[in-house]
């Protein structure tokens, strides 16, 4: 093969984009959608374009644009009064005891990445983390070095709202928590475990007797949207 694609496509072509697009937090260039749904660049770049005419022809709320070299949805102009007053309004809403958790791990670890405040909080964080984002409490700060992921860190807003003028203001943590270097062993540690359980689970007989993903939380130990 001489694109980077599957063999066999994952999924119908259309669908699959729409799908992906619609998780994206940044622009997702042609090639990238290509390897991620099994098809041809050729044709992902032919489905794009007619997904875009096809929400501009049916005036959707939202439209697919190709922006810095990569593709993703925005919301259409006209509507931005709607969408402005539905932000504005939630910024007066109290956060929730998920979003306060999420927020105290990215003040008192920051820069952070969703997966380590996941990895702390023993939940996906992925919807509160746009929340607080939305409310300007918490911001991007680069990317990490070693995975990419990308790094979130409390805005001088954040600081205003809990009337400190410095991160360094922050009440300290209760003495009998572990300190941030013993919290990082522990974390490493508690990812080791998993990942034997993770091998011991697989070997058991002929497969049969694993969980087969049934203990998982499947989904429900997510914050997501609960902010």
């Amino acid at each position: 093969m001489t694109e980077d694609v599957l063999e066999i496509a994952v999924a119908e072509l259309r669908p699959s984009l729409e799908a992906l697009l619609m998780i994206a937090d940044q622009p997702l260039d042609e090639s990238t959608l290509a390897t991620a749904v099994g098809h041809p660049v050729a044709d992902v770049s032919l489905a794009l374009a007619d997904l875009a005419g096809e929400y501009d022809e049916q005036r959707r709320g939202f439209e697919l644009r190709n922006v810095a070299g990569g593709w993703r949805y925005y919301t259409r102009d006209e509507f931005a009064p709607v969408v402005e007053t539905f932000v504005l309004d939630g910024q007066q809403a109290r956060l929730t005891q998920a979003a306060l958790e999420t927020l105290a791990v990215v003040a008192y670890r920051q820069p952070v990445s969703r997966a380590r405040v996941s990895a702390i909080r023993g939940v996906n964080v992925d919807g509160v983390m746009r929340t607080l984002v939305t409310r300007g409490l918490v911001e991007e700060a680069g990317h990490d070095h070693s995975s990419g992921a990308n790094l979130y860190r409390t805005t001088s807003y954040f600081l205003e709202r809990i009337g400190v003028t410095s991160l360094d203001d922050l009440p300290e943590l209760a003495p009998y928590l572990p300190d941030l270097d013993d919290l990082d062993e522990l974390e490493d540690a508690l990812g080791a475990m998993g990942e034997r359980a993770v091998v011991s689970t697989g070997s058991t007989d002929g497969g049969g007797s694993t969980d087969g993903g049934g203990s998982t939380d499947g989904g429900g130990s997510t914050d997501a949207g609960s902010a």
